[in-house]
C-alpha cells in the first residue's frame, strides 16, 4: 500500500526482490532499493502471519509494490492480506484454470467474488479513504508443476489473473517425475508463449544473475533478481573469505 513517492533509487517496475527472512528492517531497506515490487513470502520465509502486518508497515510510502505470497489458496488469508495493505498477491502450485478463477472471486468483492468486505481495515485507512482510491490489487498465480504447465494458457485466460509466474524449484522437480513431461525450457516457453497471447505478464525467480538477460530476451517481464537471505549470506561469506586471505 504505496502513500506516497518517497524513494532513493529510481523504480524499475518489472525487477522484484524475495523477501523470505521475515525482517520488516530487510524490507524497508530493499523498499529503497528501486525495486518495483517486493515479495513477502509466507510460504517458504520465515514470514509468519502475525508479522505480515508489521513487514507491510515498514514499507508503506515507499514507491514499490508489495506482493504477499501466501502458502495456501486458502480465501481468508488472502483477504486478510488484501484488508492489510498488499498491493498484490502471489499464490503458489496454481494448477488449473478452476483454480485461478477461485483465486479471482478470493481477491473481489461480491457479486464478482466472494471477498468480505469491511470499509475500517488499513487499506482504505481504517475509513478514512474510499476502497476505490486502492486500485485493483494484481494477482501472481505461481506455475510449478507439468499439470501448471499443460494448461497454462487457460490459466491466462482467466479474467483477473495479471502474472504467470513461474517457481523453478518445484516446476524443474515436477518435470523431472514424469517421463513425457517437456524439459525446463520448453515449459518456460509454454508459459511465456500463454501470458504473451493472453496479453499478461510471465515472470521467475532467478538465483543466478547471469540469467537475467537471457530470461528476459524468452519474454519474461518480471523477474525477482534475487532472494533477501542469499543475498545476505553472499555478503557475509565475502567478508569471511576476505578476512581469511588478508
Amino acid at each position: 500500500m504505496n502513500t506516497s513517492n518517497q524513494k532513493i533509487t529510481p523504480r524499475v517496475p518489472g525487477f522484484g526482490a524475495w523477501l523470505a527472512s521475515g525482517s520488516p528492517t530487510v524490507a524497508e531497506l530493499a523498499a529503497q532499493c528501486g525495486f518495483g515490487w517486493l515479495l513477502l513470502d509466507m510460504e517458504h520465509g520465515c514470514l509468519p502471519e502475525a508479522e505480515l502486518l508489521t513487514n507491510l508497515r515498514a514499507v508503506s510510502g515507499y514507491d514499490v509494490e508489495v506482493v504477499v505470497r501466501v502458502p495456501t489458496h486458502e480465501a481468508g488469508l488472502i483477504g486478510r492480506a488484501l484488508d492489510w495493505g498488499a498491493d498484490a498477491i502471489m499464490v503458489p502450485h496454481v494448477k488449473t484454470a478452476e483454480e485461478a478463477a477461485a483465486l479471482v472471486r478470493a481477491m473481489k468483492y461480491p457479486p464478482l467474488g466472494t471477498r468480505g468486505f469491511s470499509p475500517a481495515v488499513r487499506a482504505y485507512g481504517y475509513g478514512l479513504r474510499a476502497k476505490e482510491a486502492a486500485g485493483e490489487a494484481r494477482l501472481f498465480v505461481q506455475i510449478e508443476s507439468a499439470e501448471g504447465v499443460k494448461n497454462a494458457e487457460a490459466i491466462a485466460g482467466v479474467a483477473g489473473v495479471h502474472v504467470l509466474f513461474v517457481g523453478p524449484a518445484d516446476l524443474k522437480l515436477s518435470l523431472s517425475t514424469i517421463p513425457e513431461a517437456p524439459n525446463y525450457d520448453d515449459a518456460l516457453d509454454c508459459v511465456v508463449h500463454a501470458a504473451q497471447r493472453n496479453r499478461i505478464e510471465a515472470g521467475i525467480l532467478i538465483r543466478d544473475q547471469a540469467d537475467t538477460a537471457p530470461l528476459l530476451k524468452r519474454g519474461f517481464t518480471q523477474v525477482a533478481l534475487g532472494i533477501d537471505m542469499a543475498i545476505l549470506s553472499a555478503g557475509f561469506l565475502s567478508l569471511t573469505k576476505a578476512g581469511a586471505s588478508a
